[in-house]
C-alpha cells in the first residue's frame, strides 16, 4: 500500500521522491481504541498479533501500535503492548486498515513495510487478521573518531554520512546527515536503517596560515615569511583513508548494529590559485569563483580559507587543496556566469577566467495538452546526464520557466506533482514550431526558448497479486512504461495488501506493463535488463488520453519470483 491513498503531499521540497510517485511518511493522529471501536459498533473482526524485533524475533513490550481505517484517518486507535508484545483490536467492521508500530530505539515501521510502502490489512470472513507479526528493526548507530597527522582528535570537524539507496529506482549515494566533532574528535549518527552507508570528514588544521603570495608588511616593508609546511590543508577524507568519493571504503550497518570508524587526516600542500580578471570584469564588478566537486551522486562545495583582490587584476584563493575542480564563476549584471573544469595542480597557479565557457539560459513556455489552466504549485526541473536534478523552478503566473546559469549539457524537462495530480512532458516544440526531445541540448551560452506541453496523471490502475490462486501480500507492484530507460518519471509502484490488492496511481497517457515481483525493492530502474524478464511475463495496460478515474484489471496478476 502506497501511504499516498489517503494524505497527498505538496512536493517541490521533495523533487526526486515527487518524481517516482511516492511521498514521505506521516504520523498518525493517535486516539483512544474506543473511538474506533465507536465508529464499527456493529463489527466482529480482530486484529491481533505480536510486535517483535526484525533483527531476533524476541516480543517487544510497551511498543506502540497504531491502527487507521484507509478510508478514514480520523478512525484512528492506539495502545501499548503487554510484556508479551502483544496487541488486539477487536470489534472491527469489513474494511481495510493500515497497522503501525513504534518503540524507543526502534525504527517507526508499518506492516511489512518496505522504504515507503507498507501493506494494509483487510478485514473480512475469508481473511486471516490474528496472529500478524509487526516487526520493528532495532535503530543502527555510526560512531567515529577524527584524528590528525599525529594521532590527536580533531574538534569541529565536519561529518558528511552518505547513504546508498533505490527509493526512485535508480541506484544513489545521497547525504542523509551531518554532524561536528567535540573536544574528543568524537561524532555520531543515529537511528539508522540497515543498509549500505560512507562517511566524510572535512576540517581545517588549527595551525595552518594561508599567507597572500606576495605579503605586506606596515608601510609596504615585506611581512614575517610563514614555514611552508604551515601553510597546508586537509582535503575531505572518506572512511577508508582515500579522498576520492569513488574509493570510500562502505560501511556496512545491521539491525540494531553499533560500528565504531577512525577518519585519519593527511595534511597537503595549500594552493593559491590566481584568477585573472578581465578589464571588463574589473570596470562592471566581478564574483568570487566557487569551486566544486562531485562527491557520490552530488555536488559539494569547497570551502576556502581566503579571497583577497591583488594588483594586476587578480583574485587570489587560498586554501585549496589540489584536484580536478568545477569552477563557477557566477554572473553580474551585464555578464553571464562561466564554468569551467580545471585540473589544479599547482600553487600560484593562474586562472583566465575569460577562457571559461559561458552559461547558458533556457525559457520555455508551459500549457497543459489538454487545454485547461495550469495548476498552481506546479514547478519543473531540469534533470542533467547524471539523472541529478540540475536546476529546478515553479511556474510562474504568467506560464513560464526561466533555467539561469546553466552549464552546457544535455538536460530532461522534469514535472512535479501537485497536490491534486502527476504531470510529464508530452511535447517540446521550439519556437518554430520544431519539435525536439527528448532531452534538450544546451550550448554554452546559447539563449533558448521552448513551448512545453505537459501531460497530466487521468487514472489508477487496479487489481491483486496472487502467488498461484492466494493473496501475495507485501510484493511489490510495478507499472513499467514503453521506453523505460528514458521514462524513469512514468513509472509507478505499490505493495500488495493483505488481501492481495494494490493501486498504481496518476497514470499517465501511455501504454505499460503489470508486474508483481517478490522482494525487488533494490531493483535499479535505470538498466532496462533488471526488469525485462519480469514484463515478458506482466500485465500489458494501455492508459487513454480519455480515461478517467480506477482501472480494474480483469485478472490477477501472478507474483514473479526475485
Amino acid at each position: 500500500m502506497n501511504q499516498r491513498a489517503y494524505q497527498r503531499v505538496h512536493l517541490p521540497a521533495l523533487f526526486a521522491l515527487a518524481l517516482f510517485g511516492t511521498a514521505p511518511c506521516f504520523s498518525l493522529r493517535a486516539q483512544a481504541p474506543s473511538a474506533l471501536r465507536k465508529a464499527a459498533t456493529s463489527g466482529k473482526y480482530t486484529i491481533s498479533g505480536t510486535v517483535v524485533s526484525a533483527a531476533t524475533g524476541t516480543p517487544l513490550a510497551k511498543a506502540r501500535v497504531t491502527l487507521s481505517d484507509t478510508s478514514n484517518s480520523q478512525n484512528t486507535a492506539t495502545l501499548l503492548t503487554g510484556e508479551d508484545g502483544r496487541f488486539a483490536f477487536r470489534q472491527l467492521a469489513a474494511a481495510k486498515y493500515s497497522l503501525r508500530g513504534s518503540r524507543r530505539g526502534y525504527l517507526a515501521s508499518g506492516y511489512q513495510q518496505h522504504e515507503q510502502f507498507w501493506s494494509a490489512i483487510v478485514t473480512g470472513e475469508e481473511f486471516e487478521t490474528q496472529n500478524l507479526a509487526l516487526r520493528l528493526m532495532p535503530a543502527g548507530v555510526i560512531s567515529g573518531k577524527v584524528l590528525d597527522e599525529r594521532g590527536e582528535p580533531v574538534r569541529n570537524a565536519q561529518a558528511k554520512l552518505y547513504t546508498e539507496g533505490h527509493s526512485s529506482g535508480v541506484t544513489r549515494v545521497t547525504l542523509v546527515g551531518n554532524s561536528q566533532t567535540n573536544d574528543l574528535g568524537v561524532f555520531e549518527f543515529f537511528s539508522l536503517s540497515p543498509g549500505k552507508y560512507f562517511a566524510a570528514v572535512s576540517a581545517k588544521p588549527w595551525y595552518a596560515v594561508h599567507p597572500p603570495s606576495e605579503p605586506q608588511g606596515v608601510s609596504g616593508t615585506p611581512a614575517v615569511a610563514v614555514d611552508k609546511s604551515l601553510d597546508v590543508t586537509y582535503p575531505m577524507t572518506y572512511y577508508g583513508g582515500t579522498t576520492d568519493s569513488d574509493e570510500a571504503s562502505p560501511i556496512m550497518i545491521k539491525g540494531g548494529a553499533h560500528e565504531e570508524i577512525e577518519i585519519h587526516l593527511t595534511p597537503v600542500e595549500s594552493l593559491r590559485l590566481r584568477f585573472h580578471i578581465p578589464e571588463q570584469g574589473q570596470r562592471e564588478g566581478f564574483q568570487v569563483p566557487i569551486l566544486e566537486k562531485h562527491v557520490f551522486d552530488s555536488v559539494d562545495y569547497i570551502a576556502t580559507e581566503g579571497v583577497i583582490l591583488t594588483d594586476g587584476g587578480f583574485v587570489e584563493m587560498n586554501g585549496v587543496p589540489a584536484g580536478k575542480y568545477t569552477v563557477r564563476i557566477p554572473g553580474t549584471q551585464g555578464q553571464a556566469a562561466k564554468f569551467s573544469e580545471m585540473d589544479l595542480r599547482n600553487d600560484g597557479q593562474e586562472l583566465e577566467t575569460d577562457k571559461a565557457e559561458p552559461a547558458a539560459n533556457v525559457k520555455l513556455a508551459v500549457r497543459l495538452a489538454n487545454g485547461e489552466p495550469l495548476p498552481k504549485q506546479l514547478g519543473l526541473g531540469l534533470q542533467d546526464e547524471r539523472r541529478q536534478v540540475a536546476a529546478f523552478s515553479p511556474v510562474g503566473p504568467d506560464g513560464t520557466v526561466a533555467f539561469d546559469d546553466l552549464a552546457a549539457g544535455s538536460y530532461k524537462i522534469i514535472a512535479t506533482r501537485t497536490p491534486e495530480k502527476a504531470y510529464a512532458v508530452g511535447r517540446i516544440l521550439t519556437e518554430s514550431g520544431q519539435p525536439v526531445g527528448p532531452t534538450l541540448n544546451v550550448p554554452a551560452g546559447a539563449e533558448l526558448q521552448f513551448n512545453v506541453s505537459l501531460v497530466s496523471g487521468v487514472a489508477s490502475v487496479e487489481g491483486f497479486a496472487k502467488r498461484g490462486d492466494k493473496p501475495a501480500s507485501g510484493v511489490m507492484v510495478v507499472l513499467i512504461p514503453a521506453g523505460p530507460e528514458t521514462h524513469q518519471d512514468l513509472f509507478r509502484r505499490d505493495q500488495s495488501d493483505s488481501d492481495g490488492s494494490f493501486s498504481l496511481p496518476d497514470i499517465i497517457p501511455g501504454a505499460y506493463t503489470v508486474v508483481a515481483i517478490d522482494d525487488a525493492w533494490d531493483f535499479d530502474w535505470s538498466q532496462p535488463s533488471a526488469l525485462a524478464r519480469y514484463a515478458k511475463n506482466g500485465r500489458p495496460v494501455t492508459i487513454s488520453e480519455n480515461e478517467q478515474g480506477k482501472i480494474r484489471l480483469p485478472g490477477p496478476i501472478q507474483m514473479q519470483p526475485r
